[in-house]
């Protein structure tokens, strides 16, 4: 090959291998030159406007601002004692809801969010946190309140009735769920009057059920009605996992307001009593053998109303035998087959009221009209 064929073949050789890295770099580079054009002449979608909110939402919006500030996320402490050490240390506990229950710094709660804890705090949807006291705790209620610096004003939750309540209506749960604070769910009244057992093995009566989402947090926080009102506490779930099922439970308002006024003046609860003795282990055997659904007297008190009304206790004859005395069959015309059942019925008084009984006696059914006196209050001595 001369010269001058060899130099064309070089230039030749030289164009191909140019084309060729040309052809591999614009394929390398469509990728981004397509995303640098799209880059370049995409815009934001306009917004579709949706008009006005519904009116049930707009309503639900007003209940939550209106209301949201009067809930309070509750945490507890307890201390624990290192063993070689001795040294004492402060851990978390647990947490809970509460609500303002008045203008003199009084928070209700359930007792089980503050049950053997060694201090409790109460945080407000604004970030302020103060430390509570222990004011008085009904357990049988579930039910517990705080108190907290007076100087701290909050308008307390509006109070709501729970003896109209109708299985159906709306209802609206605020608390703090998983430590979630300040949530909002809503559905409704699913059932009434329903009981549930307690951690000590006792019953809670008359609780509302509802499928408003009830979760570990949300304890002692507010049931609310379409109005705003107050009329539940709520109090647990009905979960094999833990987490809501569409079943939860809260304390009506209208046992709220019978025990924590008491809570906040005495530190306690005394239920409305007949000043008799029973014993649910007892009654349950010797209802069977008897064959009633009732509850046995088994001891009238001196100087109850029970024994002014002239109530019979139990005996033994001279053989050894039980002798059955009174058995209630009911309290102002509603069954009543169990002890919880009864004292559930009497709560629903107030000490000093007189009841209306159905009482069993030698095979006969009588009336007999009994004062209720506060429970624990002084008897006279037996004569």
């Amino acid at each position: 090959m001369d010269k001058n064929g060899g130099d064309a073949y070089l230039r030749r050789l030289k164009w191909t291998v140019a084309a060729i890295i040309l052809v591999i770099a614009a394929w390398q580079l469509a990728p981004m030159a397509t995303r640098l054009f799209w880059r370049e002449t995409a815009v934001p979608r306009a917004v579709t406007p949706r008009g006005d909110l519904a009116a049930d939402e707009k309503s639900t919006i007003d209940l939550f601002e209106r209301s949201k500030d009067a809930v309070v996320f509750i945490t507890t402490t307890q201390r624990v004692v290192e063993f070689w050490s001795r040294n004492i240390f402060t851990i978390p506990r647990g947490a809970g809801s509460g609500f303002i229950w008045d203008d003199k710094g009084h928070v209700v709660t359930n007792f089980h969010v503050i049950a053997g804890a060694a201090e409790a705090r109460v945080r407000f949807s604004d970030g302020k946190e103060l430390t509570a006291t222990l004011v008085g705790a009904s357990p049988m209620h579930d039910l517990a309140v705080l108190r907290i610096d007076t100087g701290v004003k909050r308008a307390p939750v509006p109070l709501g009735t729970s003896a109209d309540l109708k299985v159906g209506q709306k209802v609206y749960a605020i608390g703090n769920p998983f430590g979630l604070d300040w949530t909002l769910t809503t559905g409704i009244v699913s059932a009434l009057d329903r009981s549930l057992k307690g951690d000590d093995n006792g019953v809670i009566e008359h609780l509302i059920q509802t499928d408003a989402a009830i979760n570990p947090g949300n304890s002692g926080g507010p049931l609310l009605d379409s109005a705003g009102r107050l009329i539940g506490v709520n109090t647990a779930i009905y979960s094999p996992s833990g987490a809501s099922a569409g079943v939860g439970f809260a304390v009506p308002v209208d046992t709220v307001n019978r025990v924590v006024p008491q809570l906040i003046a005495k530190g306690r609860y005394a239920r409305p009593a007949l000043g008799i003795e029973v014993d649910q282990r007892v009654n349950e055997t010797a209802a069977e053998n008897l064959g009633v659904k009732g509850v046995l007297v088994l001891r009238v008190r001196p100087g109850s109303g029970a024994q002014a009304a002239g109530l019979k206790g139990a005996r033994f004859d001279r053989e050894g035998s039980f002798i059955p005395g009174d058995i209630i069959l009911k309290v102002e015309g509603k069954p009543v087959d169990s002890v919880p059942a009864l004292l559930s019925r009497l709560d629903d008084f107030r000490p000093g009221d007189t009841v209306k009984l159905t009482i069993l006696r030698d095979g006969k059914e009588i009336e007999s009209g009994v004062a209720l006196q506060a429970e624990g209050a002084a008897q006279s001595p037996e004569r």
